[in-house]
């Protein structure tokens, strides 16, 4: 509990500070979490190598490396000053890109699934999707701390977000469905088998997770991809790609696999071009390849 209240105590003093100088701050923590952390580096690594061969340039290895505890750090920052900052401030820094994409979908009346990942800024993504496109509904793993998880979960409510934890949360996503609402769902998490399907990804045959091609067939909803880019770190464009419209046929089994595979594999295309972006810090594969992580 103290340790929650110094943290708090310590947020107020970092949003008293210049923005350049609360920025620079966190920058360092990146730099500093870059060079004391041997086991998240060998995470990037491993997952480097497996997609890339082990024939990759140490050089891009560890540039891909530092940005990855950069982009830790900022997505933290973003949360931090979300929680002071008003809408309309932040969104100085936010513009979209295929915004038509999104306009049409919302024209058709249906019920809109985001599909997105742990790329860029993703926290202020989802924050500026909700509050000045789309109100959506996240989906949330429970905290061991019940302080720090209420931390950020209060600082998305000024967004329009609302959220459900992910055990039970088939319930609120039907609710949001049913009422024509949209959810947004990170779709490159690790899954357990036995809630997974094998799709290829990143040109590996992984368990992926079948929620946004259960939901998008059951209602059918707009499935929507979108991915926030940044040249500088502190303008950012959230782009919309086209909708995935996938197959429905009597075999509702085959068609959620392909709807599946369709939704990775334009994620796949988009870390492949640009990939320093994406959380390479997370074990991703460690569910079906283990054993990368243990080399």
């Amino acid at each position: 509990m103290i340790g929650f209240y110094l943290f708090l105590l310590l947020e107020k003093i970092l949003m008293l500070l210049p923005k350049k100088v609360r920025r620079a701050f966190f920058l360092g923590l990146g730099q500093f979490a870059y060079l004391v952390s041997k086991r998240y580096k060998n995470v990037v690594r491993a997952n480097l190598k497996f997609v890339y061969g082990d024939e990759i340039d140490e050089e891009f290895i560890t540039q891909t490396s530092k940005y990855a505890f950069k982009l830790m750090l900022l997505n933290f920052l973003h949360t931090m000053e979300g929680r002071y900052y008003s809408v309309e401030k932040i969104a100085k820094q936010i513009s979209f890109k295929n915004e038509h994409i999104l306009k049409e979908a919302q024209a058709k009346g249906k019920p809109i699934i985001f599909v997105t990942a742990h790329y860029g800024a993703w926290e202020l993504a989802g924050s500026m999707l909700s509050a000045l496109q789309e109100p959506i509904m996240i989906v949330y793993k429970k905290m061991k701390n019940p302080r720090f998880e209420n931390y950020l979960l209060s600082s998305r409510a000024k967004f329009r977000m609302s959220y459900v934890e992910r055990h039970g949360a088939t319930r609120g996503i039907l609710k949001q469905l049913r009422s024509g609402g949209a959810i947004a769902i990170l779709i490159d998490t690790n899954v357990n088998k036995k809630e997974s399907i094998t799709v290829d990804f990143l040109g590996k045959p992984t368990g992926q997770i079948q929620t946004t091609a259960y939901f998008a067939r059951k209602f059918d909803a707009s499935l929507i991809p979108a991915l926030i880019h940044t040249d500088d770190d502190e303008n950012y464009t959230i782009e919309f790609s086209e909708e995935i419209i996938p197959p429905k046929s009597d075999d509702a089994a085959e068609d959620i696999r392909v709807s599946t595979q369709m939704q990775t594999e334009w994620l796949s295309k988009e870390i492949l071009k640009h990939p320093k972006p994406w959380f390479w810090l997370h074990r991703r594969f460690k569910e079906d390849y283990p054993e990368i992580y243990t080399k």
